[in-house]
């Protein structure tokens, strides 16, 4: 509900940023997509290109179960997610799975190791908070899902 109060800040909003105020939020989410697809990309691409026998046996010392299942099935679902992500397409659902896994590498792997700790947690984190977004709020513009809602 728009109260005298909310129209105020709007105002001032716009008084500060005049170019910013009709940009929609949803380019905001495109934004965040777009570099969680590259960002994850990247990580799925090079546990394949430096051996997934690396992934594999890291899994096995931090005590994930079933390394020799969840080493290759983190890879691709990085990898393949990512470009999922990128294109924005079942967004909503892929981020799903990316929930599950930056709850285990930042709490897991990260936060209550003290080997490692908070401060290498916080990307995980962000990218923890990226996927909660993109399950709540879909996958903003530029998206697959969005052209293909359109198409008859």
């Amino acid at each position: 509900m728009r109260t005298a109060t909310t129209r105020g800040w709007e105002e001032a909003g716009r008084a500060r940023a005049p170019g910013l105020a009709g940009i929609a939020p949803a380019w905001g989410i495109t934004v965040v997509r777009l570099m969680m697809g590259i960002i994850l990309i990247e990580a799925g691409l090079s546990k394949w290109v430096h051996g997934i026998a690396g992934t594999v046996g890291y899994f096995g010392q931090i005590g994930i179960p079933a390394p020799g299942v969840l080493g290759p099935w983190v890879g691709a679902q990085e990898l393949i997610g990512g470009i999922l992500v990128l294109l924005g397409f079942k967004v909503r659902w892929v981020a799903i799975l990316f929930v599950v896994e930056f709850l285990v590498t930042t709490f897991y792997v990260k936060v209550f190791n003290p080997k490692i700790g908070f401060e290498a947690a916080r990307p995980d984190l962000m990218l923890l908070a990226a996927a909660l977004m993109l399950i709540v709020a879909g996958a903003g513009k530029l998206a697959l899902d969005e052209w293909l809602a359109r198409v008859p």
